[in-house]
């Protein structure tokens, strides 16, 4: 579309075709002002100038403010400046190239400003485009000033972000050691936090100055059945607290719960006197259930130690040493702490061994059921039998009663050889049904194990059922140590109502081992009570006689059977005959003997 200037007007022309051919000529008219309006720049508030002009320099269409483009031309004319003179010669060899570009000068005036020149690609015109320096110094300030801003704003939203990032770190790291260190039973230590407590410790800990203990609550399961597992869970944080305030944090004492029932402390002591003091204390305070609203119940705890000889020595090696020695009495009433030995380990290497072999055992019959005789004093004739359990292997030969019964009781072995004991026990006395024998009434020990079961006689009376043995042929025995609170007594003396309601008679074996024994007279229908052996041992102070004396009046009056145990020399037999005691059994009549040797003798003395 060609433009063409002439006499202060500017024609546009466009052919018109028709047939490819040109017909016509569209042409088109703007006026000087009308193309100076066109150029004028609207931003800058005006501050802008335009003009264009030809490759020559020629002025097309002027400006409307023509002082500065003369202060322009002033300054090329005066060429003082030898940057502006370059800057001219190259403006204008890109004019005659057709490029554009910008160039800087200061004008007379002293304003900087920039002249920037672009080719319009029409007639060889270009556009001059003069440009105060402030302007553009300002839009850059201000470009800084936003850029500023904008960082700034930036780097708050980063600093936010950071601090969003480490708050929810923070947040759910405290949530994760308390996972991992925190018990959520009790608030404090767990096991984990008790090692890692320890090995920071053991860093600096002289050898020989502080000890390991384990407190285990005896029997705790029957703690949750009788009060529920939350309040259980209480009486283990109360347990917590107390074992907390009676160690020393200035003497770098701390204690821990482990697993179930069993707490952990390490303290500044090193003799069993020290140690067991303060255990002593620990566990009575724990009893007197002060400062709290939960159910007081009497708990008995027992309590393995071992002292740290050698810092450097991994603590979980230290805790299974206190759990060894915490396994190392199975006496009922002992309660005192066990400081671990090597004998301990050999003695759990030979509970491993005797578990291991249980099974094989249980299945070839390698229990056998002996009968000791009970005596009557009136004509000397066998009128009832305890059956004991003797092992028997075949390779290790006799195993006695003292190394495995404790161990089954720990581990629940003991409830399944009872009831094999029963089953066998049983089976004897379907033969002498058969043989027509006169039947007398066998004794059966049934371990406290099995009272943790609600439905623990129903195995006994099927098996009993299914051998036809009639009412009062079998009599179970119960030791004093499964009475050891309230709710026990409540729920054994349920038992006992249900032994007499399925056919079975109920002996209270060990009589007077104990500190409630009276008391348990007055609580349970029993129908034998059997007076133990250390009531015998020595007979010599007229005392010991008039307490035996008064046992078998008091029996009498309550219509229950009395048997002395552990009977072992014809003088406390005669003694115990002339007191009245119905039944004898010990050593005095018979050993205990296999089934076959006892039949013989029974039968020699019917």
């Amino acid at each position: 579309m060609p433009i063409i200037w002439e006499g202060g007007a500017f024609f546009y022309s466009v052919p018109v075709y028709r047939d490819n051919q040109v017909e016509d000529v569209l042409v088109g008219i703007r006026s000087k002002e009308n193309m100076q309006a066109m150029i004028s720049s609207k931003s800058f508030n005006g501050q802008v100038i335009s003009c264009i002009v030809d490759s020559t320099g020629q002025v097309i269409i002027s400006p409307t403010d023509l002082k500065p483009f003369l202060q322009l031309d002033d300054i090329f004319r005066k060429e003082k400046d030898s940057k502006v003179k370059s800057d001219i010669y190259q403006m204008q060899s890109d004019m005659h190239k057709g490029s554009s570009g910008i160039l800087e000068f200061t004008a007379v005036t002293g304003e900087d400003l920039f002249l920037a020149y672009n080719e319009l690609e029409i007639n060889d015109w270009f556009l001059f485009t003069l440009i105060p320096s402030d302007i553009i110094s300002g839009g850059a300030e201000r470009y800084i000033i936003q850029s500023f801003v904008i960082m700034a704003v930036t780097m708050l939203i980063f600093f936010i972000f950071l601090f969003a990032v480490y708050r929810f770190y923070h947040i759910h790291r405290l949530q994760l050691e308390r996972l991992a260190f925190v018990d959520p039973v009790t608030g404090g230590r767990n096991n984990a936090a008790f090692q890692l407590k320890y090995r920071e410790l053991a860093r600096g800990m002289e050898p020989g100055t502080y000890t390991v203990v384990l407190l285990n609550v005896k029997n705790f399961k029957l703690i949750n059945e009788r009060f529920g597992s939350l309040t259980g869970n209480r009486i283990l944080g109360y347990i917590y607290q107390v074992l907390e305030q009676h160690v020393c944090p200035h003497k770098d004492e701390f204690v821990g719960r482990g697993e179930s029932d069993y707490f952990f402390l390490c303290i500044r002591a090193n003799t069993p006197q020290e140690v067991q003091g303060r255990l002593d204390n620990m566990i009575q305070d724990i009893n007197s259930f002060r400062d709290t609203d939960l159910p007081g119940c009497h708990m008995a705890f027992r309590q393995g130690a071992c002292r740290v000889e050698d810092p450097s020595q991994e603590i979980t090696i230290i805790q299974d040493r206190a759990r060894l020695a915490c396994r190392g009495r199975d006496l009922d009433f002992w309660q005192g702490c066990v400081f671990y030995d090597e004998s301990l380990t050999e003695q759990l290497k030979k509970e491993q061994e005797l578990n291991d072999l249980f099974e094989d055992s249980l299945e070839n019959h390698d229990f056998h059921v002996y009968l000791q005789p009970k005596v009557r004093l009136g004509d000397e004739k066998i009128k009832g039998a305890e059956a004991l359990v003797r092992w028997i292997h075949p390779e290790r030969g006799v195993i006695y009663p003292s190394d495995f019964i404790p161990l089954f009781e720990r581990n629940g072995k003991i409830c399944r050889l009872d009831l094999y004991v029963f089953t066998e026990v049983c089976a004897l006395i379907r033969g002498w049904i058969r043989q027509g024998r006169e039947l007398i009434p066998v004794s059966v020990n049934l371990s406290r194990q099995h009272f943790t079961k609600e439905d623990c006689l129903d195995e006994f009376y099927r098996i009993a059922q299914e051998y036809g043995i009639p009412r009062g042929a079998i009599e179970f025995e119960l030791t004093e140590s499964i009475f050891f609170d309230n709710q026990q007594i409540d729920r054994v003396r349920d038992i006992i109502r249900q032994m007499h309601m399925l056919g079975f008679d109920c002996s209270l074996d060990d009589f007077g081992s104990g500190y409630s024994s009276l008391g348990l007279l007055k609580e349970f229908d029993v129908d034998t009570i059997k007076l133990d052996r250390s009531f015998f041992l020595n007979m010599t102070g007229s005392k010991a006689r008039d307490v035996i004396t008064c046992l078998v009046d008091l029996s009498k009056r309550l219509h229950v059977q009395v048997v002395a145990e552990g009977i072992e020399t014809t003088e406390q037999v005669e003694y115990l005959r002339s007191i009245g005691c119905d039944m004898v059994q010990g050593y005095v009549f018979s050993k205990p003997l296999p089934a076959r040797e006892f039949e013989k003798l029974w039968f020699e003395h019917i």
